[in-house]
């Protein structure tokens, strides 16, 4: 018989000629099982989209109970479905008092679609501004603003009129004119290897968005819902944004997505023409169960405050002479490894020991650590351990 390893190669896209291939047969909370039984700690969290643990028995719950009532019914916007509505609502009670409008897609590559199609049509411009070592997603629009040329250059010509910034420079921000329809930015650079913004930099960049009409877009698809100890990685620096990018922990392990803004602004897809953004799946009913579910977990069970407590645990456990630092806020770290100590080397090692890692796009001697939020003091002194251990072999 054919194993299931050999049809996953010859039948399902691949995304690199060597894909890690782990057979995963169960996940549940912090860990993900192989066919052999082998039990792994995930440090990734599907890339901070489990934020609440996998297979998290509410979110579970809140699918099986939409699933009963119904799932797909008709195109995004044209019914009145329940889920829709109450998630739509906890978000708004959950952020600053400009957002009042959410709209759902079906992921993070197109809540940036959406976001990047809602700036120009309400400000009439067409430059789109970003900044250098940004990942915003894999769509045609999402890479025309990929702070990098790997992932472009075989698929060019992109969108016009984008240009980019450096990322905590204000010398760039001159570069934001009364031609600029949106900036769009991360306030902690995930694949540039968890890099925080300066708090004057991002103050400087709405003040200057502000100045010329410009309107700000965050991308908060891998920090947001409770990832850097607050809900949404904005918060810890004061400044608001026009609109707001969300997915990944947005579902509890659902796919789901959105754009949020003003209604002011969001009404502008409605008229001259129609139909500014439309789509088929966007807002699924089982996926905004999960969603509502999911969000009410990281505030009901205080996940938010202790991301703040358990990243701090991690940082005063991970002591090592191969470490050089570690970057990032609540449970969203990046671990810095000195020049002289081979990174690979060390995710093999990882792997061997039942800890999944993985690699920044723009940062090759950095490895991230992201565990669910869900992740308890005693496992978290089972990481620290057997991350220590798997450093050892590098000295």
């Amino acid at each position: 018989m054919i194993s299931q390893k050999t049809l996953f190669l010859q039948h399902v896209g691949q995304t690199s000629a060597c894909p890690l291939a782990l057979e995963i047969v169960k996940a549940e909370g912090i860990y993900i099982h192989d066919v052999s039984g082998k039990k792994y700690i995930d440090l990734v969290s599907g890339v901070s989209v489990n934020n609440v643990g996998h297979c998290n028995p509410k979110v579970v719950k809140a699918v099986k109970e939409q699933a009963e009532k119904y799932m797909h019914l008709m195109v995004y916007g044209e019914y009145v479905q329940e889920p829709q509505v109450k998630f739509a609502k906890k978000i708004i009670d959950n952020t600053p008092d400009n957002f009042d409008s959410v709209y759902f897609v079906n992921s993070g590559s197109e809540a940036i679609e959406g976001a990047m199609k809602l700036a120009k049509r309400y400000t009439g411009r067409r430059e789109m501004l970003a900044f250098e070592k940004a990942y915003h997603g894999s769509t045609h629009g999402a890479l025309s603003i990929y702070g990098g040329a790997e992932l472009t250059k075989a698929v060019q010509p992109l969108l016009p009129e984008v240009g980019f910034m450096k990322f905590n420079d204000e010398l760039t921000l001159n570069r934001i004119t009364e031609k600029t329809a949106c900036v769009i930015m991360e306030v902690i650079q995930a694949e540039g290897g968890i890099i925080n913004a300066d708090t004057n930099f991002l103050q400087s960049v709405r003040k200057k968005c502000d100045e010329v009409g410009a309107l700000l877009v965050f991308d908060e698809i891998q920090t947001g819902f409770g990832r850097t100890g607050k809900l949404f990685a904005f918060e810890h620096y004061g400044v608001v944004p026009d609109i707001l990018c969300l997915a990944k922990g947005m579902g509890g392990g659902m796919p789901i997505g959105a754009f949020v803004a003003s209604k002011e602004i969001m009404d502008t897809l409605t008229v001259n023409p129609a139909l500014g953004h439309i789509t088929t799946f966007g807002g699924h009913p089982v996926s905004c169960a999960a969603g509502l579910a999911a969000l009410e977990v990281v505030l009901d069970e205080n996940l938010i405050e202790l991301a703040n407590i358990k990243g701090d645990k991690i940082r005063k456990g991970l002591k090592h002479n191969a470490i050089d630092h570690i970057r990032g806020k609540g449970l969203f770290l990046a671990v810095e490894l000195k020049p002289e100590y081979n990174i690979d080397k060390f995710l093999d090692t990882c792997l061997e020991v039942g800890l999944v890692f993985d690699l920044f796009l723009f940062n090759r001697t950095s490895f991230r650590i992201a565990p669910p939020l869900t992740v308890t003091d005693a496992e978290i002194d089972i990481i620290i351990d057997k991350l220590l251990k798997a450093l050892n072999t590098l000295t």
